[in-house]
């Protein structure tokens, strides 16, 4: 089975049984009825999943590996903020009339930063790190600029990938990391479409610079389920697991701002039933 379901499992459960609650107190988000939205929560939650042993797809439902990869491409290739450029409709009630999203997320990723050696915006400066100097431990985007939060529709949740390069003994080639820090996270909408968004974007990133996809290291520091999830979160946890997705990429793809979604692949994708309707707290 999945141990990527596993670890959804166990986190899940801990919440539920561990977890404390908001509810009495002062919170922003509400539901459409306009209930403030309470959450039982977790506080320092950290999952590692291992790429080399299976892709962390869970099974207990489907994710669309497809709609994350194009997402992690419309922040990290297309350095977007307007959900024009991307294909679902995710960020909609976030968006202007304009279809921007502010200041936020791709914004971010495309500001180019002067260094000693030259002008980059993040990505490109990542990708140029792992080339020449792969063994660094300053490798890394942020998209949580202080100075423009103020001018983001919504702040961002995953906010800071930090990429580290490992020489396994007995493998030709290095191994790329990744540390994921995340302030905020929504574990039904958002725990493994985050998890999957980040390990795609790894494999991308890997495969670019000539090195194996590695370890994804998920740093949540609130991890929370809300009121209105928790009947089914808990019919979720107790479905059926099944056995982890293949997921790969087309390997003739060299370079990060030549991927698509059709260089996606994936294989034996066995789950359970969608869950539909979910409420979102806003």
């Amino acid at each position: 089975m999945s141990k990527a379901d596993n670890i959804f499992v166990d986190m899940c459960t801990d919440i539920l049984e561990h977890g404390t609650t908001t509810e009495g107190q002062k919170v922003r988000p509400h539901w459409e009825d306009g209930t403030p939205a309470y959450t039982i929560k977790r506080f320092g939650v950290c999952n590692r999943y291992d790429l080399r042993e299976e892709f962390p797809a869970i099974t207990l439902r489907r994710t669309a590996l497809k709609s994350c990869m194009d997402e992690v491409l419309w922040i990290y290739q297309r350095k977007s903020n307007n959900v024009h450029d991307l294909h679902s409709h995710i960020w909609d009630e976030w968006a202007d009339e304009t279809g921007s999203i502010g200041k936020a997320y791709g914004y971010q990723v495309g500001k180019v930063s002067h260094y000693a050696d030259g002008d980059y915006d993040q990505m490109d400066r990542v990708l140029k790190d792992l080339r020449e100097n792969p063994y660094s431990r300053r490798i890394m985007t942020n998209l949580y600029t202080f100075s423009d939060l103020s001018e983001m529709h919504l702040y961002p949740c995953a906010y800071n990938a930090i990429y580290n390069v490992t020489q396994e003994p007995g493998e030709s080639r290095p191994t790329l990391n990744m540390l994921l820090v995340q302030r905020s996270q929504d574990v039904l909408a958002a725990n493994n479409w985050n998890v999957c968004q980040y390990a795609i974007l790894l494999m991308m990133v890997a495969q670019v610079s000539n090195m194996n996809a590695g370890e994804l290291v998920h740093m949540i520091a609130d991890a929370h389920i809300y009121d209105r999830h928790v009947p089914i979160i808990r019919e979720l946890i107790s479905r059926p697991r099944h056995a982890a997705p293949k997921v790969s990429l087309n390997p003739e793809v060299t370079d990060f701002y030549q991927f698509t979604t059709d260089d996606l692949i994936v294989e034996d994708y066995e789950c359970g039933p969608q869950v539909k309707n979910i409420p979102i707290a806003i």
